[in-house]
């Protein structure tokens, strides 16, 4: 029949005819797959789709619920959208940020002409949940991009205009709840009452929204304080004021005025000034051991090789060492739960020998260092000898440089330590954050296919096992540190944009993966692309693309 496609539900294997012009919550209601928590979005022919998609061709159909990642931003962006909405209710002339994760929510700036108060949140609070309780209609609508446009900068949302302004689209498309509009880069739920759970409460100066576990969505996430991150974030918005820019928008308006080169060599600058801060303060503790740690593409080694560099003007010798050195040989490291080696535990590092070694150049001692063979999968020495002087300090970066059982047998007032993460300096506007995990995963996209050869596919399809060891074995230490390093560029996105572009396209749309590569294709159209030879040799930014002074 004309009017009737078919639908293959990749859930529960099944196909069944549909009306055309169906919907996604329409084909829930006849696949009869049960989801506790879902579902809340789909993958449409590998591609994420909010529940009123409609169908007018016979698809694959993935419905998601809050345990996928990407179920649980479509729950976060609704819900930031509620957020919104209460806060344009209660201080109409207010205004919002809504910032990157921290303390396992999300951190809310709010501007109402005087300190907010504890009962200003409460206040929001309890008008989000009558929005919730109200179950009222999330419109997505779409339209021509100058219309879109045309509306925000009526309502104000500045942020929002510049945004669609750089895109370039034709079409654009907004959503609307009651009377509030606002633009989200993501799907968002069909109705308010479908947010099922959520807490706002006082933070620093702001307010901390919490959300519910994606391992558990009955319960929220457990609350954790990580001062030294916010402290990052409120420094990484001073360097956004000195450079007067607060949004991609502004990036993008910078370098259509001709004044990119500026952004570029303040960034720099402002990173390099940060760097000079913790090598005095190693210089000044006397630290011998300096340990970097960081989840993966952070940009540890170029970090580490800046620090040596900034020691040596202070007169001192550094000596690069690698965690990789000490993993314990093959036939002894643990296995994983699918009976596979377990190269990403602390386990599979000899801690014990590496603090006999660490403590016998400490006490002016000679050693052998050891180099893992990474074929045979064991420890050779190879007659390489290190004895340290007075001017000496050892840089050791790895996965667990920062794990107090690495280095549990070293005097205290010997080590340094320094947490290196991406923690995005810019937004796409006030209520869109750049994910962290996002600009990491782009950096790793260029670097593994740059100088190891691994396709986009390989690298989107492994980075969330990459990211399950991080949150086990390198996050949960990062307040530990001495000094937490912000590795992020304000212009990063803009340069990846034009080398990481053609390496997603290459994601065929067959692949479950094409949903991720798709997201980031998009996600990377809200920047305008900057040529790579402006970016200085020595930036970090080089290590992934290339052309660095540095040898890796």
């Amino acid at each position: 029949m004309a009017n009737i496609i078919n639908i293959r539900c990749k859930n529960n294997g099944k196909t069944f005819p549909m009306p055309l012009g169906c919907s996604l919550k329409d084909v829930y209601e006849q696949s009869q797959v049960s989801m506790n928590y879902g579902p809340v979005c789909a993958r449409v022919n590998n591609k994420v789709q909010g529940l009123n998609y409609r169908f007018y061709n016979s698809k694959d159909v993935e419905l998601l619920d809050l345990t996928s990642a990407s179920g649980m931003r479509t729950y976060t962006h609704s819900l930031f959208f509620v957020l919104a909405k209460a806060v344009e209710d209660v201080y109409p002339e207010g205004r919002l940020i809504i910032g990157a994760p921290v303390c396992r929510g999300f951190y809310c700036e709010l501007y109402i002409g005087r300190p907010i108060t504890k009962e200003d949140v409460t206040k929001i609070r309890k008008r989000m949940q009558e929005i919730i309780d109200a179950d009222m209609p999330i419109h997505r609508i779409q339209c021509p991009t100058e219309d879109a446009i045309q509306i925000f900068r009526q309502h104000g949302m500045e942020s929002k205009a510049q945004l669609l302004e750089s895109q370039g689209s034709l079409y654009s498309y907004y959503y609307q709840i009651d009377n509030s509009i606002d633009f989200f880069f993501s799907c968002l739920l069909t109705r308010t009452g479908q947010i099922h759970l959520f807490d706002l409460v006082p933070l620093d100066e702001g307010m901390l929204l919490r959300v519910p576990s994606r391992k558990d969505p009955s319960k929220l996430e457990e609350m954790d304080v990580q001062e030294k991150k916010l402290a990052v974030f409120r420094e990484s918005h001073r360097w956004r004021h000195i450079m007067g820019v607060r949004n991609a928008g502004d990036v993008n308006a910078a370098i259509q005025a001709g004044k990119v080169s500026v952004l570029i060599n303040v960034a720099e600058a402002l990173q390099e000034r940060k760097l000079n801060k913790i090598t005095d303060e190693i210089v000044e503790r006397g630290a011998k051991l300096v340990l970097i740690a960081g989840p993966s593409s952070s940009g540890k080694t170029t970090t580490s090789k800046r620090i040596a560099i900034q020691l040596m003007a202070c007169g001192l010798h550094p000596q690069t060492l690698s965690t990789d050195n000490y993993f314990v040989n093959r036939v002894n490291t643990p296995l994983d739960e699918n009976g596979e080696y377990d190269f990403e535990c602390i386990e599979a590092l000899d801690t014990a020998y590496f603090n006999q070694q660490m403590n016998a150049l400490l006490n002016g001692e000679e050693i052998e260092l050891p180099r893992y063979d990474f074929v045979s999968g064991e420890r050779k020495f190879e007659g390489k000898k290190l004895r340290i002087g007075p001017d000496d300090v050892i840089i050791l970066e790895g996965n667990h440089a920062l794990n107090p059982i690495l280095s549990q047998q070293i005097p205290e007032n010997k080590k340094y330590r320094i947490y290196v993460s991406a923690m995005t300096t810019i937004a796409l506007d006030d209520h869109n954050f750049v994910p962290t995990e996002d600009v990491r995963l782009l950096r790793r996209l260029l670097r593994d296919n740059k100088y190891r050869g691994y396709s986009a596919l390989e690298t989107i399809r492994r980075y969330p096992s990459v990211s399950r060891g991080e949150e086990k074995w390198i996050i949960p230490f990062q307040e530990t540190a001495d000094a937490t390093f912000n590795s992020a560029l304000l212009y990063e996105l803009n340069v990846f944009r034009a080398q990481v572009m053609p390496i997603l396209e290459q994601v065929s749309e067959r692949e479950p993966e094409y949903s991720e590569a798709s997201r980031l294709r998009k996600f990377l159209r809200y920047f305008l692309p900057v040529p790579a030879h402006q970016v200085p040799p020595t930036s970090l930014l080089r290590e992934f693309a290339g052309g660095s002074s540095f040898k890796y």
